[in-house]
């Protein structure tokens, strides 16, 4: 089981039980703020046809028609290069091209190389032991106590460092709790993923620099590159995170693998040394079990030589050495690291066995219909079918916000806009969210929760108003395509898209499905309103959810049977209680009472 899913889960009953505190906003998201649009671009790729890159835009067409259509992915953003130019884009929507994006554990090969860089500078070794750079933060009796880690145990994910995600929740001192942690077995024999050794690495870049990692990097590798557009958050001790919380452009994400893809040389000029690329991707390591080795905060991949900057729910650099290409996914899937679904529909169409040609003669009709197909996706609308040996476009499904309904799916939203508008629900319980638990446990910005919910009808948009706490969130629902606005929640303001849908169960019960969809993000609220007389029940999901966190949860209690807490539900027959209260917190439902505020007029028929 990997160690992302089990911290998830654990967070997650941490949440339940009520071990959380927000630390405070400033301090945990410095200089957070809305998306910088003004900047543009620099150093962008050119490009070029599939064709004169010696790729079949037929071969483009299939697999990205196939990672749309299955419902085991939720693609994001997708870029494809050959010979250092962009052959392939696409945007899926209502996710809009050059906007950043969350890369998770992608941005630990980025620390990695600051580490290189450092390295190279004389002013770290790989055999340094981290109890000693960090002597001055241990007490004596822990010195005594402390095996050796090297810099290299950090690199490799074989320090044995009990401390991990889990824990960063209620506490404020990240490193300190990492020093004085246990260490589980020998280290340097086993590998075990923690995203705390590469935080550890960041605060190794700043304890040595007087930098943090992001600052250090700025002038060697982010303006070099062009990288103008991105946000590295903090922990509360100023330090940056290192192995997540990296907000990147799909484009930028590209640059770092077509800088590894040329041994650290860009425009000229070294900017990683070529002999700390080589090393990093070269294997180190077992890893976990569907995967093929571990370098230096690098994942190897399945064709030779090829390896990835990989990151939870689908952040993913591939370089492929022997075809001089690079891929780049965005993306929200329900899986972890590189055995899933997504990547190997990759492999599937860029299996060992291809190799693509150095040129091949254009063909104007295939690549009509890969642009076309492109096109279709990034505006929300039904994929073309495709004639021939090809498979026929899917079905628009749900999960994917913001698409135009076809033909008679859906009544004519108006008269339901009329009825609801003015009215006001009072919510009970009043624990639950706008916030997916994703977004609530990696940010550490939790929630309130709702009171009220109300609807208008103003100016020809529909809104639904939130109040969570003391706030008023107004948000805008499309009915065609999802419309855009700003959920600011704790001073922090996150984009998202908001698609709606009135529908009506089984029993002919009106429902109001919206989707949430946090466009920075990889994650994505799902919230059904049930109408009945003058109650409402309204049902919260999240994607990913429930069942990657589910799968994780008997591994967890497993790794916690020592604790106090813990063990107490368990030996009182509590894991049926546990299970009921992460479905209820991951999945929760909520009920509402019309408020007597609103008076239904003649002209309206109660729902």
């Amino acid at each position: 089981m990997a160690k992302e899913q089990l911290a998830v889960a654990e967070l997650i009953m941490n949440l339940i039980l009520g071990k959380t505190e927000n630390v405070s906003r400033v301090d945990f998201f410095p200089q957070k703020k809305k998306f910088p649009e003004d900047l543009p671009y620099e150093q962008p790729f050119p490009r070029a046809t599939p064709e004169s890159q010696g790729v079949s835009s037929r071969l483009l067409s299939a697999m990205i028609r196939e990672l749309y259509s299955s419902k085991y992915t939720d693609m994001h953003h997708l870029m494809v290069l050959r010979h250092g130019k962009v052959i392939c884009e696409c945007n899926f929507a209502p996710y809009p091209a050059g906007m950043w994006h969350i890369t998770h554990s992608m941005c630990k090969s980025i620390t990695s190389m600051a580490i290189g860089l450092l390295v190279n500078e004389g002013k770290l070794t790989l055999d340094e032991n981290i109890y000693k750079i960090f002597e001055d933060q241990l007490n004596p009796f822990t010195k005594v106590l402390r095996p050796v880690i090297t810099v290299d145990n950090l690199l490799t994910m074989t320090s044995g460092v009990t401390f991990n995600e889990s824990g960063i929740v209620s506490g404020n001192d990240w490193l300190g709790s990492y020093l004085s942690s246990q260490v589980s077995g020998r280290p340097g024999t086993t590998f075990q993923y923690n995203s705390l050794n590469t935080y550890v690495l960041s605060a190794i870049v700043t304890k040595r620099t007087g930098e943090t990692l992001t600052d250090y990097l700025k002038p060697r590798l982010f303006e070099p590159l062009g990288i103008t557009r991105y946000l590295w958050e903090t922990c509360p001790k100023g330090i940056t995170k290192g192995g997540w919380g990296l907000f990147l452009c799909m484009e930028d994400m590209a640059k770092l693998g077509q800088l590894y893809l040329q041994k650290g040389m860009w425009n000229d000029q070294q900017i990683i040394p070529a002999a700390w690329v080589e090393t990093s991707t070269q294997k180190h390591t077992d890893s976990i079990p569907g995967t093929f080795g571990y370098g230096y905060q690098i994942w190897m991949e399945q064709r030779p030589e090829s390896f990835e900057f990989n990151g939870m729910l689908g952040q993913n650099v591939v370089v492929y050495p022997d075809m001089d290409m690079v891929l780049v996914t965005n993306a929200g899937n329900n899986e972890l690291f590189q055995n899933c679904v997504m990547l190997n529909i990759i492999r599937k169409y860029f299996s060992v066995e291809y190799m693509p040609k150095e040129q091949l003669p254009e063909d104007p009709s295939a690549y009509g219909i890969l642009q076309k197909l492109i096109g279709s996706i990034q505006t929300g609308g039904k994929a073309p079918a495709i004639h021939g040996g090809w498979p026929k476009s899917a079905r628009i499904s749900a999960r994917y916000p913001g698409k135009p309904c076809t033909t008679n799916c859906q009544p004519d939203p108006y008269p339901m806009f009329k009825q609801l508008n003015g009215r006001t629900y009072q919510l009970s319980p009043q624990s639950v969210g706008l916030f997916p638990l994703f977004i609530q446990v990696f940010h550490n910005n939790m929630t309130e929760g709702l009171r009220e919910i109300s609807f208008s009808y103003e100016k020809g948009i529909f809104y639904v108003l939130f109040l969570e706490g003391d706030t008023i969130h107004q948000i805008p629902v499309g009915f065609s395509t999802a419309r855009q606005t700003w959920l600011t929640i704790h001073e922090e303001p996150y984009l998202i898209a908001t698609s709606g849908e009135f529908t009506s169960d089984e029993n002919g019960t009106p429902v109001l499905k919206l989707t949430l969809t946090f466009l920075e993000e990889c994650v994505s609220r799902k919230i059904h309103i049930f109408f009945q007389d003058r109650q409402i029940q309204i049902r919260f999901l999240e994607t990913p959810g429930k069942g990657m966190i589910m799968e994780g949860l008997e591994s967890v209690t497993e790794e916690l049977a020592n604790k106090l807490i813990f063990a107490t539900f368990r030996d009182n027959g509590g894991m049926t209680v546990v299970h009921r209260l992460m479905e209820g917190t991951i999945e929760p439902v909520v009920q509402g009472t019309l408020c007597p505020q609103k008076i239904i007029s003649s002209q309206e028929q109660p729902l």
